[in-house]
């Protein structure tokens, strides 16, 4: 497999438990050229060079997506930091201003329930604050994985009309029907680029599971995974059809 890494400079565990994109973008540059010199006029060449756009792209944001944003880790810093400095003086505004006699009481007692709200209030921005660096990578990495899905399901539209029973029983054909001018042999390999550009559609998409923990992110991941593989699986089914039939 052309995508795994082999980096000897990676400890023992790691050599072959990660994806190298420098080689995942080199098998799918290979598979273009492999397309363009069998079918150098087929939407399959055009598909497999948007695939190699969106690898790159998907490479370059991955690894932005790795290291913290530091400037946002910043404001969420001084925004937390001026919140509950904030909750600190309002807190010792009720302490130092009320007092605990008869008079004082009714008033510490609304005080302190408009305190209880504002610390609910408060539990709810900072959780909003924590969680926003996760958030817009997420989005970021969702958008980019929506494509991927978005393209595997046109790798799918190509293959769609690649059905062998033509090449096996004769059939009439009708005005609508399409042109079906492979042989067995071109049929067969026109499948096969198919299945292979499905599977390293995946393999890009694997791209941002490596590089999060992001619960959400993984099962899109995953979600996409699933999809190349029943996609793969109907062409895979095509291309058995078509070895049975030689032997």
């Amino acid at each position: 497999m052309y995508w795994l890494n082999i980096k000897y400079n990676k400890p023992e565990s790691e050599r072959f438990t990660t994806l190298n994109p420098a080689l995942l973008l080199e098998t799918i540059s290979k598979l273009e050229q492999r397309i363009y010199e069998r079918f150098p006029k087929s939407g399959l060449l055009n598909v497999c060079r948007e695939m190699l756009t969106l690898a790159k792209e998907s490479d370059a944001l991955s690894q932005r997506l790795k290291p913290p944003i530091w400037p946002l880790r910043v404001f969420i810093f001084i925004a937390s930091s001026l919140l509950i400095g904030l909750v600190l003086w309002a807190s010792f505004q009720i302490v130092t201003h009320f007092s605990l006699t008869a008079d004082g009481l009714p008033d510490l007692l609304q005080a302190t329930e408009s305190a209880i709200n504002e610390l609910i209030f408060l539990a709810i921005a900072l959780f909003f604050l924590v969680g926003m660096e996760a958030r817009i990578k997420r989005r970021a990495a969702l958008q980019a994985l929506h494509r991927l899905r978005s393209i595997a399901h046109v790798v799918d539209m190509h293959q769609l009309t690649k059905d062998p029973a033509h090449l096996l029983s004769k059939s009439d054909m009708t005005a609508s029907s399409p042109e079906r001018m492979l042989t067995r042999h071109q049929l067969a390999r026109y499948l096969d680029y198919c299945s292979e550009l499905l599977a390293l559609n995946a393999k890009i998409a694997a791209l941002f599971a490596q590089c999060t923990e992001d619960e959400i992110l993984l099962n899109s991941v995953n979600d996409l995974e699933q999809l190349t593989q029943g996609l793969s699986g109907k062409i895979w089914q095509k291309i058995m059809i078509l070895d049975l039939a030689e032997q």
